[in-house]
């Protein structure tokens, strides 16, 4: 079936993290950061570009390779990898890609005429003397650059601090001028790193890194990544480089803190660091996010959410789910593939951030993975569920659902349960068998009429894979 707006909104095949969505020309343009299937660390691969008409976050366009990692001068035979970038539009109507490779802590820009054509290396943001961001004296390593343009000013928010390291005070805010390079006022801190967060509003939710920066109205958003790690929190205040207050958390890419259908302690997915920003677009606002897939932390995937921005400022921490860029359920009909599951769990495992990184999870968890190598487009499924794994996929409205079909492979022998909630009892079940190809089974499963979430619990023996469900 040809899908609605979906999370992950990209093909399964494709790993664009720390995503950075702008609305240039009609269209919304994401940049982000660019992993490998099975990469053995971050961001592996080159800058590429997606984009979607600004009605529609279900159409993406790929828009193709819009820089190399050997396009900077530094990185001639390509050794570094092109950390989390950002994309503004200069005041001469250019757009400026600012980016820092991975063992640098120098800021590198690169332009283009276009939103999402070839970038050319521009050059490296310096002071007025000419020395390079991260290079004076006192500076603090440069990381994850976020920018706005307002007028000839540009907004650079950079940084990177881990837990205890008092080395590092936080994200750092610098202006630059109109030739999108120079520092016009030197960096200023807008949020606390750990060491230096007790006693502010950010204690327990300090500066980790992802600096994303947003205006709505006379109100800038600073949204960042916190120590927590999973969790995306934003900061507001009435100017660009001075007076943020922290204000809450936008979305968890495991589902912690919330607590409308579950403990607020319970983790729906595996979760790591993250990333995102937000944009509007015909009058609604995203959260773009990503999670973590294929049992590591080095094959994450881009999500989307909407959020609302109340009369007074805050933004209610929103859902994970699978229909996000939807704008509403899907429809409850037809076949869906199991990577969209915007939950998945065992009973007996924990689903929290591990504390390291790299590919930690064993055959005990179950985790959405794909066949063949990286750029193969192939359709991912989930691998490795047993006993008491379960997929979650929100959400749905359904309407005269009367049978339920699955397709699935493995060594396994037992039944999915079809459940409306994480916790619920059973509608019915779907018996499944040991096989070694993809194989279709089906059940007389009723679904109540109305918007629903599905779960499938697997029951039994073995290990199981699940590639996708019907609705009939």
């Amino acid at each position: 079936m040809k899908l609605q707006g979906v999370n992950p909104y990209l093909p399964s095949w494709e790993y664009i993290p720390d995503g950075e969505p702008h609305v240039f020309e009609d269209r919304v343009y994401v940049y982000g950061s660019h992993d490998r299937f099975n990469g053995h660390v971050f961001c592996l691969n080159d800058y590429v570009c997606w984009s979607a008409p600004a009605d529609n976050l279900g159409d993406w366009r790929y828009e193709g390779v819009i820089y190399k990692k050997s396009d900077d001068p530094l990185n001639p035979d390509g050794h570094m990898c092109l950390y989390a970038p950002d994309v503004t539009r200069g005041p001469d109507g250019r757009y400026y890609l600012y980016y820092v490779l991975d063992k640098v802590s120098v800021v590198s820009v690169a332009v283009c005429d276009t939103p999402a054509g070839k970038y050319e290396f521009y050059g490296y943001v310096r002071y007025a003397d000419g020395t390079r961001l991260g290079e004076r004296e006192g500076d603090e390593p440069q990381f994850d650059p976020g920018v706005l343009t307002e007028g000839d000013l540009t907004y650079l928010y950079t940084g990177f601090c881990a837990i205890g390291d008092r080395s590092r005070h936080g994200s750092m805010a610098t202006v630059l001028g109109p030739d999108m390079l120079t520092i016009t006022e030197d960096p200023v801190f807008v949020a606390p790193s750990e060491p230096y967060g007790k006693g502010t509003g950010f204690e327990g939710h300090e500066f980790f890194e992802a600096p994303s920066i947003r205006k709505h109205g006379d109100t800038y958003y600073f949204v960042y990544s916190s120590i927590v790690m999973h969790e995306l929190c934003y900061a507001t205040s009435l100017h660009p480089t001075s007076g943020f207050e922290y204000r809450g958390v936008i979305v968890s890419n495991n589902d912690l803190h919330i607590d409308t259908y579950k403990p607020a302690d319970k983790p729906m997915f595996y979760g790591g660091n993250n990333h995102g920003g937000m944009v509007e677009t015909g009058g609604q606002w995203y959260i773009f996010y990503h999670r973590h897939t294929n049992g590591t932390s080095f094959s994450r995937q881009g999500c989307i959410e909407p959020i609302a921005i109340l009369e007074d400022g805050t933004i209610p921490q929103v859902e994970i789910t699978t229909s996000g860029p939807n704008g509403g359920p899907l429809e409850g009909r037809g076949e869906y593939p199991a990577y969209l599951a915007c939950h998945l769990f065992t009973a007996a495992a924990d689903e929290r951030y591990t504390g390291s990184h790299g590919a930690w999870m064993d055959g005990r968890f179950p985790k959405i993975t794909q066949d063949g190598k990286d750029g193969d487009e192939e359709v991912g499924y989930i691998a490795n569920m047993q006993d008491s794994a379960t997929a979650g996929f929100k959400y749905f409205h359904c309407e005269n659902v009367r049978s339920m079909k699955i397709e699935v492979r493995g060594y396994a022998r037992g039944s999915f349960e079809v459940k409306t909630a994480w916790d619920g009892p059973p509608l019915g079940s779907i018996p499944v068998d040991f096989t070694n190809v993809w194989t279709t089974y089906e059940a007389d499963i009723a679904i109540p009429d109305g918007v629903h979430a599905l779960y499938f619990t697997y029951k039994g023996i073995g290990n199981a894979s699940l590639a996708s469900f019907t609705l009939e």
